[in-house]
């Protein structure tokens, strides 16, 4: 029987590289292989995951598989990626610019250079398979070097199935039917998402075309960005957004369910993203994306939103307009949302595109 190691420098429940690994796990234990969750830090609600230490004892035949997801600079993996004497994969979630950190976090600052220098090393190991959870991130990982023939791209496994299936939160619910717009984003509150840009489209709509609504972010900030969302609170009481915008912070799946069932539009202005799991989210829960055409976001959403290569607040102002007045242009966004959610995204089709990739290992 193979044995299979998903490695991850940390886990936690609700995240999205923590989920893809959950995924992985579960879709590997159907080909009836041995596999294990190993990671330096963190826990996984409702799996075992190993000490990292441990791995070598683990995959000792050149038969076994290293599957190593990789988002920020870790020393020991890319050991491990040249010391293990077994077939490697990586799974490339992409690397934050550090640019975006500075004066913000130096620790995550250091992780995202880290991983940036790491990249060329990565390629080089000469692994067996390079996944990438979009296009963008596969063109760069060719760009260093990635061979075509070892390269695919398969999106990240998501807990979509478990929001469907949840009850909404009833006391969410009630708070945000009131008769106001909602405007949704979800994501890590830290600065590569664009919240400073997100907050100045909101005032432009809020002041411009209906001051009647409000912008629910939720996501919980890093260890050490407490500076970045002080910053952001400030913006907010300068704009005289006090009473109109929400930071919820960390929340449960099934208040989650409830903000996307209570919102108009579903708006991101992030600046970096590898995939960006929360539009996976918007367009199966129907909820219309207004977003700036970042890195990897247009390759994510195709058709199924309104997405815009300049940045421009009136933009995306103007577009949240047209969708709150113009009803069939809601629905035909939540149309076309659910629609690629189901052509390329549910886990069904995630789970085929892995096996087809991983087809000549197993």
């Amino acid at each position: 029987m193979i044995r299979i190691a998903v490695l991850s420098p940390s886990v936690t429940t609700a995240d999205a590289v923590s989920n893809d690994v959950a995924g992985m796990y579960r879709v590997l234990k159907k080909q009836r292989c041995e596999v294990r969750i190993y990671s330096e830090t963190g826990a996984l609600n409702g799996y075992e995951v190993h000490p990292v230490a441990k791995i070598k004892s683990f995959l000792n035949n050149p038969c076994d598989i290293l599957i190593y997801h990789y988002s920020v600079g870790w020393e020991p993996g890319l050991d491990l990626l040249n010391d293990l004497n077994c077939r490697t994969v990586i799974k490339y979630h992409n690397v934050t610019p550090p640019q975006f950190f500075a004066g913000f976090s130096p620790s995550d600052e250091h992780l995202c250079v880290t991983g940036r220098k790491h990249l060329k090393a990565i390629v080089s190991a000469g692994c067996d398979l390079y996944l990438s959870a979009s296009p963008y991130s596969m063109q760069e990982l060719k760009e260093e070097g990635a061979s075509e023939a070892k390269s695919y791209v398969v999106p990240p496994f998501h807990h979509v199935d478990r929001l469907h299936s949840i009850k909404p939160d009833g006391d969410v619910l009630a708070k945000y039917t009131d008769g106001k717009i909602n405007i949704l984003m979800v994501g890590r509150v830290a600065p590569h998402k664009g919240h400073l840009a997100l907050l100045e489209a909101f005032a432009t709509y809020y002041y411009r075309y209906n001051n009647n609504s409000r912008l629910i972010v939720v996501g919980k900030g890093g260890e050490g960005l407490s500076a970045y969302s002080a910053l952001l609170r400030k913006v907010v009481a300068s704009l005289g957004l006090e009473k109109a915008v929400v930071f919820t912070g960390g929340v449960t799946d099934e208040a989650l369910k409830s903000y996307y069932l209570t919102s108009d539009a579903f708006m991101i202005a992030s600046e970096h993203e590898g995939f960006c799991v929360p539009l996976v989210e918007a367009m199966a829960l129907k909820l219309p994306i207004i977003a700036y055409a970042s890195t990897a976001i247009p390759g994510t959403v195709g058709e199924a939103g309104l997405v815009w290569e300049t940045r421009d607040p009136y933009l995306l102002a103007q577009s949240l307009d047209l969708i709150v007045r113009n009803k069939s242009v809601s629905l035909a966004l939540r149309q076309k949302g659910a629609r690629r959610y189901e052509e390329m995204y549910t886990n069904e089709k995630i789970e085929a595109d892995f096996l087809r990739a991983l087809d000549a290992l197993l």
